[in-house]
């Protein structure tokens, strides 16, 4: 059973009478060569004498006109004997029938073999490799000499992902071979992360508009790749619509039932084919066959006549040619008798040369399902040959019996068609059939377009179902022309490759692979491509600017060694040695007035504080260490502790005396209001009478306010206490949660800073909000007593000084909060010296000036007070209470000597 034609004839539709068999039509050179293969082979086996010597093969050609109804007519027919199809009866005679070889497509080998199992009758196929008929319980007497489609599915799945196509359509005729193998495939791809574009059905029926329909999703869609599943004649009128449409830059991905097709393979198709890929079944060559083929007798059956007629496109009916003849001669109204008297046009000779033509009948060149036809009529052959054989008591049926072979049943030589293992002439291929199936070996076919514009196969590749997975398909890249004759594949893909550095983001609504290309997160990197997920580096590394590799995050702290570490350095040194000069300077003048005036212990233990937060702040540099962090936060909360409870100790002093001034010259004021009352009495009572006695004040009483209430030795247990409360602080905080280095990664992504880590928040608040408490105490006494009108007034020193510390820190705060890493520390190291050259400059700086520069004011009548006058009182220093009563009783009698 073969397609000799392409479809049946149309029908009336007349269903008012008795259905007949339906004619057929479109005649296919392709199909017929292999009728002519299986001829050839019978001939060849009942001319060997090693194979079937006694018996000769017969045969019976039915045309299943590529269509599932003319194939089970036909199969019935065949069984029943008869012209008519005539269910489960037989009534023919002659030579018993041994198996069918057919029936061509799979769908109509589905049908056929549904109809022959339930009669146990052998099936041999030679071109239907649906995967469906591996099923051996709905198909138990199938049989097959092309591979099962499973391999060619597998195969092509291999090819589409060896190239990295992602973006794939998919063609597949409208019967059982394009949807089990598209569904295969499609399972298979799938599985491996490919997307189907889409997927559209050919028509089994020529419908123009589902295939314009089809033309334009191609034309729109964005797949490069497209893989077919489809016998040659349904796809033919889809290629010759796309040629209209010159659909190029698609490579198509062909199965075996049109790799190698003529009717695909037409003049024309190569902008549009050229660069195909696909698999063909094993090819061989057949010694003889060609001439078999050029030598037939165009009147030995009317296949061969219509053949004949159809390539020649003449008739071998003279009755017939001589009708045509007549017809075109009225239609031109031309005479008859030349056409009548000779041969008349249009009549075929019979001795037409077929080699001449050039027709895909007589091309041998590529002989694969013409071989697989060759292979199938040999299986039979060589079961019938063990059959005949076979020796009596050692039979493979019950009771060792063997079977006749001019009488057997269907099963009897079904047996030995599953086990039939025999080498084929000329090619010594073994032929064996596991499970009905065979190996599945393909040829890897590349449409190349030749020097002459034509089609030519080149052979690039060939894949091996049975190996092992790595070793399967074997293919020559190099050798690969693509479409447009580029030698680079092509790519198909719904979204381009995702780079290192990037992941995929999904589009929602969309397939898999179409997807968006979002940059890796900073810390997160992808190393590969298309990754579905950035990895987060760990704590100590980050990303590169790339995002595709995890570096060693930066280091940071001050080191001392850098631009900035020195100076500071440089720095604190400098602030250092002033605040030793200064000492140096106060210890060469300690016996004068000036700096005798205020206690000169608490001026050295300013000093002495004052140098220690000048060093202090040098430990800050560096690597943090546990030492470094607990002494530098220690160091500088006693360093200041110290040197503001010195100034403290200092300013209360000042207040002290600023608060006995000022009772005293609240009393001086009385006293000379009163006397002046006193006078004016007495003036106005006796204008003749001249007072001679001064008014009598209590001037014990304001001559010697308490002014130094507070000793040396109170000033000087104000500070010690005051230090030494910040020093059990302090001891507290390093027993129990002491500073210690931290490397903390969370303030900048690319650094990894190294600091130094308080412990405890709570402890280092109260540490330094302790230092500001006696800063603020200091302020306040020295800004109450900077109204003492001496000639070297210290309240007014410090009280800059405090002021500067104050300023100082308050700009510290937001200046520290907005910086990041090193420069932090350098912000404070900056605060710490400020404020201790703020401290140590306004303080010092006017003693020393006039230590070093004005000595001459360096005595003890410069430490008294400057009188001045302000509303009838005067105000001064503790030093110069006692003169000032005994003034204002002197104003008071020359007052009432004058009136």
């Amino acid at each position: 059973m073969f397609p000799v034609h392409k479809r049946i004839s149309s029908s009336d539709g007349n269903t008012s009478r008795l259905p007949v068999s339906s004619g057929c039509e479109g005649f296919n050179f392709r199909t017929f060569r292999w009728t002519q293969t299986m001829l050839f082979a019978i001939n060849e086996i009942n001319q060997r004498m090693d194979l079937l010597p006694d018996t000769d093969l017969g045969y019976v050609i039915y045309d299943s006109c590529f269509t599932i109804s003319k194939a089970v007519e036909g199969t019935l027919t065949y069984l029943t004997g008869q012209d008519e199809a005539v269910p489960n009866y037989r009534c023919g005679s002659g030579a018993p029938l041994a198996a069918l070889v057919g029936a061509g497509g799979s769908d109509l080998s589905i049908a056929t073999a549904r109809i022959l199992g339930l009669y146990h009758f052998p099936q041999v196929s030679y071109s239907s490799t649906c995967s469906a008929l591996e099923n051996k319980f709905q198909f138990p007497t199938f049989l097959r000499t092309i591979p099962n489609d499973k391999h060619q599915s597998t195969a092509i799945a291999n090819l589409v992902l060896r190239f990295g196509w992602t973006w794939v359509g998919t063609i597949a005729a409208d019967d059982d071979y394009g949807k089990y193998a598209i569904k295969d495939f499609q399972e298979q791809v799938e599985e491996a992360g490919v997307c189907i574009s889409f997927s559209e059905v050919l028509p089994k029926v020529s419908s123009p508009k589902d295939i314009q329909r089809i033309v334009q999703t191609i034309v729109e869609d964005t797949a490069k790749i497209i893989v077919v599943f489809s016998s040659d004649v349904d796809l033919s009128p889809l290629i010759h619509e796309l040629v209209q449409h010159n659909v190029t830059n698609r490579t198509w991905i062909a199965s075996e039932a049109w790799i190698t097709s003529a009717l695909i393979n037409q003049p024309g198709v190569n902008s549009v084919l050229g660069g195909t890929l696909g698999f063909g079944v094993k090819r061989a060559d057949i010694p003889g066959l060609q001439h078999h083929l050029l030598e037939m007798d165009p009147y030995a059956n009317p296949l061969t006549e219509e053949f004949w007629e159809t390539l020649f496109n003449c008739t071998l009916d003279y009755g017939k040619a001589v009708r045509q003849a007549r017809q075109r001669a009225v239609e031109v109204n031309s005479t008859l008798p030349r056409a009548v008297s000779g041969v008349p046009d249009g009549l075929c000779t019979g001795g037409e040369s077929i080699a001449q033509l050039g027709n895909t009948y007589s091309d041998v060149s590529q002989l694969r399902i013409t071989y697989s036809v060759y292979k199938a009529v040999y299986a039979v052959a060589h079961a019938l040959h063990h059959l005949e054989h076979c020796e009596d008591g050692q039979g493979p049926f019950v009771g060792s019996s063997c079977a006749d072979i001019n009488n057997f049943e269907p099963w009897q030589l079904m047996y030995y068609l599953k086990n039939v293992r025999f080498k084929m002439p000329h090619t010594d291929e073994e032929v064996y059939f596991d499970e009905g199936d065979v190996e599945g070996v393909y040829d890897i076919i590349n449409w190349q377009v030749d020097g002459n514009g034509e089609i030519s196969y080149v052979t690039v590749g060939n894949y091996n179902g049975s190996a092992a997975p790595e070793d399967r398909m074997t293919l020559m890249n190099d050798s690969i022309m693509w479409s447009n004759e580029v030698m680079e594949p092509p790519r198909s893909v719904c979204s381009e490759n995702c780079q290192p550095g990037t992941r995929k983001g999904i589009r929602q609504g969309e397939p898999v692979c179409c997807f968006d290309c979002i940059p890796c997160a900073d810390g997160e990197i992808s190393n590969s491509t298309n990754a579905r997920a950035c990895i987060l580096c760990s704590y100590e590394d980050w990303s590169n600017e790339a995002h595709d590799a995890c570096i060693p995050k930066i280091i940071e702290f001050l080191a001392f060694g850098e631009p900035l570490g020195i100076t500071l350095i440089v720095i604190s040194a400098f602030g250092a040695l002033a605040t030793i000069a200064v000492g140096v300077v106060l210890v060469a003048h300690i016996g004068t007035p000036l700096v005798k005036a205020n206690d000169a212990l608490l001026s050295f233990s300013l000093l002495l504080s004052l140098v220690v937060t000048f060093l202090c702040s040098i430990v800050f540099l560096g690597e943090p260490q546990h030492w470094s962090c607990m002494t530098s936060q220690v160091a500088l909360a006693l360093g200041f502790a110290l040197c503001l409870s010195s100034i403290m100790g200092k300013a209360v002093v000042l207040m002290m005396r600023a608060q006995a001034l000022k009772a005293a010259r609240l009393k001086a004021k009385a006293a000379a209001k009163a006397a002046k009352e006193a006078a004016q009495s007495a003036n106005s009572n006796s204008p003749d009478v001249i007072v001679t006695s001064s008014f009598n004040t209590d001037t014990n009483t304001c001559a010697e306010p308490e002014t130094d209430r507070l000793t040396c030795g109170h000033q000087r247990a104000i500070a010690a206490v005051a230090t030494l409360i910040q020093a059990v602080a302090c001891t507290v905080w390093l027993i129990i949660l002491p500073p210690h280095p931290l490397e903390n990664t969370s303030a900048q992504n690319i650094k990894i800073i190294l600091e130094c880590d308080e412990g405890s928040v709570v402890f280092i608040c109260c540490i330094f909000g302790y230092d500001i408490l006696l800063a603020l105490l200091a302020f306040i006494f020295a800004f109450i007593a900077r109204k003492l009108e001496d000639h070297f007034s210290e309240a007014k020193c410090v009280t800059f000084g405090m002021l500067v510390f104050f300023i100082v820190w308050i700009s510290f705060v937001p200046a520290y909060l907005s910086t990041r890493g090193k420069f932090m520390v350098a912000v404070q190291i900056f605060a710490i010296l400020a404020s201790s050259f703020g401290l140590l400059t306004c303080i010092f700086l006017p003693k020393c000036y006039v230590l070093l520069v004005k000595p001459e004011q360096n005595r003890e009548d410069m430490m008294k007070p400057r009188p001045k006058l302000r509303d009838g009182a005067y105000t001064g220093t503790s030093a110069s209470l006692a003169t000032a009563g005994t003034e204002v009783n002197a104003t008071i009698a020359s007052t009432a000597i004058d009136d």
